[in-house]
């Protein structure tokens, strides 16, 4: 029992060998994986009797190096035995071609046992041994390497002795320090690779060296040696029969379904190929089709095991190519996002900028396919629209022009099949008993998806362009409560001015996110760049690099740039949230950017600065009135009346009739033409008047929005504008909700609140009276929240 529990065992660490074996020749990173797991720190290349301390605490470690000592030890002598009946073989029929039979020798046996047993003894005593054996080998192989060479050139002997001092020094001496440094310095585990090299070339090779040499010349040994290394780094030996057996995978599955042959790839079984194989990536692209899930976890496997990254990142992006261009209708678009999440973000070069934007696009078509009307569908697609016109634009003037043509075509059928949905959306619409929810409360209005809702605000915009324009223009700054329409005013400023004045909008709540100056200043470029493309008329800045120099005087550089390519424009740089320049002060400790800011000012005539925010610059440290000389402030307050009956009454063409005139005036009562209170409003009574449509509850052909239901949807727009009302309360003070709370109670301010009715007027939260509330929507917040608290 013992003696077969014993050869079970024997046949067990054989097995394993071999399998070690095989990992370190074909599956180089599923060794290296299994090491890790061994122990965190050991590597292909670590020697594993560095860490003989730990062998009676990690028997795996103990058990790993000893099968990596036995196999380093073995292989050459397999080698060798392999290679001489080769020899044997080969050499007779060859050495007459040359002329050279007479000087052929038989293999020679005692040379290359002599080089395996140096190789053997270079592994117990260096690869097992302390340092100062190591030195005292080194030393020993220095002199009996040199004492031969020394011989043969200094005493007159025969070709012979030449010949057998040259086998036994390569015997005894290269065994030994080969075994040191393969066997030590580069790891055991790494010589087990090298062994098998070695072992035919030092162990056959050698005892062949002189006779051929004698038989063909050094030059053809040395060509014929370096051939030999050259296959052997490219692994040509193993890639013949994968080549072989892909060709043979490829004429099996060309008629059938190739999902089952994904197993069977090379690189199932070896992990490093390194010369190309042909038809892998159009086999996984096929498989696809039939199986997903088997297709994706080869790529997977690629990826993460192999050396196949560009197969497996090819096949990606024909998949995702494929599977974009088959797309026939709107929920073959609005489903793209969801079968393509699992290629990774950002995507794989090969696949272009313009994957991410078409997979966002999708997921906006499917948001769009999901409201709950006709109408607001319609509505929706309007964006994914508009980023598939800009994202053809992109690719158009771009420099790849096979990326150009593979997405163009994509773009192009998209776009197609959403403007006939659309189409067919609007008609579908017109017979529905449903209004439109035209309404967009929250968001910054944008001219590519809002188109006319924007409302009002003329009289900004020219003051805004006769300023720019003039001969000495100020520093504009634009200031305004909250969701005032300052964002939106700014996007819509292109096409509210003449052609002469090229606004660019620069987001700096975006840009203060940046660290550092070179962050920052990338930052601007980029939106700069993006604003100009955005223009009625396009425009393609000029293109910069800031990493070479001071980036922000590259910045300046670029500005000078802008204004050579187009001499007869002037430009507006408007920067919204420009508070936020205070962080970036702050993080960077350092003031350049304002620096930059005011060379502008002081140097660049072609450029206006316009700062947007909800602070003056009474509000912000002190260092701002050093950089913001000559400045004009333009205050955004509400709409004037007649602009917000024309929002509710008509925010888009042909919007039907759907308010009774008491229930406007109740609006802009409640509202106090605030824009952003009376989209919210205008949004809450749509919503309550469909919801009784549905509910059948009220005839849609008759139906108008009465002053009972602006009132009843007032709690619901509380609710919804929470994050609005609660910036205006949390900027309050202790002595702000004191005064607020007093009003509410009747009472009159006192001269001890002068400061705060000051504050609270100048944030149009009171009349300058300060005895009423500006909006009543605002009062019934503060009384909400001021009930609550007590």
């Amino acid at each position: 029992m013992t003696r077969q529990r014993s050869a079970s065992d024997l046949w067990t660490y054989i097995a394993e060998c071999i399998r070690l074996l095989y990992w370190i020749y074909l599956k180089p990173y599923t060794f290296a994986n299994w090491l890790r797991d061994i122990h965190p720190e050991l590597k292909p290349g670590t020697n594993p009797f560095a860490k003989r301390a730990e062998f009676s605490t990690n028997p795996r470690l103990r058990r790993y190096a000893g099968q990596v000592w036995w196999l380093t030890a073995v292989i050459p002598l397999v080698a060798v035995l392999i290679a001489a009946p080769i020899y044997t073989f080969v050499t007779p029929l060859v050495a007459p071609i040359n002329g050279f039979e007479d000087s052929v020798e038989s293999f020679n046996w005692l040379a290359s046992g002599l080089i395996w047993l140096g190789w053997l003894i270079g592994l117990m005593i260096v690869a097992r041994g302390d340092n100062k054996q190591k030195i005292l080998v080194l030393i020993f192989a220095t002199l009996t390497i040199l004492l031969p060479f020394i011989l043969s050139f200094t005493t007159p002997s025969s070709v012979a002795f030449v010949g057998v001092a040259f086998n036994v020094a390569v015997g005894m001496v290269l065994g030994v320090p080969f075994g040191v440094a393969f066997g030590v310095t580069f790891g055991v585990a790494s010589s087990l690779a090298i062994s098998v090299a070695f072992g035919v070339t030092l162990g056959v090779a050698s005892g062949l060296a002189f006779n051929i040499v004698l038989a063909f010349g050094v030059v053809v040994l040395g060509v014929a040696f370096g051939v030999v290394c050259i296959l052997g780094v490219l692994r040509v030996y193993f890639w013949v029969p994968e080549l072989l057996w892909m060709l043979i995978l490829r004429l099996l599955t060309q008629q059938k379904n190739p999902v089952l042959a994904l197993r069977y790839l090379p690189p199932r079984f070896d992990e490093l190929i390194r010369l190309p194989l042909p038809f892998m990536g159009e086999m996984i692209v096929k498989a696809y089709r039939e199986n997903p899930t088997a297709a994706r976890e080869t790529i997977d496997y690629l990826i993460n095991f192999t050396n196949q990254q560009q197969v497996a990142l090819q096949a990606m992006a024909n998949i995702a190519v494929t599977r974009l261009n088959s797309c026939q209708t709107l929920s073959d678009i609005a489903n793209m996002t969801e079968e393509l999440a699992w290629i990774p973000s950002p995507p794989p070069k090969e696949l272009s900028s313009a994957l991410p934007q078409l997979l966002d696009i999708s997921q906006d078509v499917s948001a769009a396919s999901q409201a709950t009307s006709a109408h607001r569908q319609s509505e929706l697609l309007n964006r994914p629209i508009s980023a598939l016109r800009l994202l053809k634009n992109s690719l158009a003037f771009g420099k790849n022009a096979e990326v150009a043509t593979t997405f163009g075509s994509i773009i192009q059928r998209w776009q197609s099949i959403l403007e006939t949905a659309q189409r067919t959306l609007e008609e579908q619409g017109r017979f529905s008993k449903e209004f439109r929810q035209v309404y967009i409360a929250g968001n910054a209005l944008d001219p590519q998806t809002a188109e006319n809702r924007f409302k009002g605000r003329m009289d900004l915009f020219r003051e805004i362009e006769t300023f720019a324009l003039s001969e000495s223009p100020p520093v504009l700054l634009l200031y305004g409560g909250r969701r005032t329409g300052k964002t939106s005013s700014l996007k819509y400023l292109p096409d509210k001015v003449g052609a002469s004045l090229i606004p660019l909008l620069v987001d700096l709540q975006g840009a203060a996110s940046a660290t550092t100056l070179q962050g920052l200043a990338n930052n601007l470029v980029s939106q700069m760049t993006e604003a100009a493309r955005r223009l009625p008329r396009r425009l393609d800045l000029p293109y910069t690099d800031l990493s070479r120099t001071d980036p922000f005087i590259a910045l300046q550089n670029w500005l000078v740039q802008i204004e050579r390519t187009l001499p007869d424009k002037r430009f507006l740089l408007c920067l919204d949230e420009y508070e936020r320049l205070s962080e970036v002060v702050e993080t960077t400790r350092s003031r350049v950017p304002l620096n930059f800011l005011r060379n502008i000012l002081q140097h660049r005539t072609s450029w206006t600065l316009l700062f947007s925010g909800s602070h003056e610059l009474s509000e912000l440290p002190t260092y701002w009135s050093d950089y913001l000389i000559n400045t004009r402030a333009l205050r955004l307050t509400y709409l004037h009346e007649s602009e917000a009956r024309e929002l509710i009454e008509k925010p888009v063409e042909d919007f039907p009739k759907i308010y009774e005139p008491e229930a406007v005036d109740a609006i802009i009562r409640l509202t106090r033409c605030q824009p952003y209170l009376v989209q919210l409003m205008c949004y809450e009574v749509v919503e309550l008047l469909n919801r009784g449509i549905r509910q059948n509850k009220r005839d849609a052909a008759t139906i108008k929005a009465t002053v009972h239901d602006v009132e009843t949807v007032i709690p619901t727009v509380l609710e919804r504008g929470d994050q609005y009302f609660r910036e205006l309360w949390t900027g309050f003070t202790e002595g702000d909700r004191n005064l607020l709370q007093r009003l509410l109670q009747g009472e009159t301010p006192t001269k001890q609140d002068k400061a705060s009715v000051r504050k609270l007027v100048r944030k149009e939260i009171l009349y300058k009276e300060g005895v009423e509330f500006q909006v009543p929507l605002v009062q019934k917040y503060v009384e909400q929240r001021l009930e609550d608290e007590t």
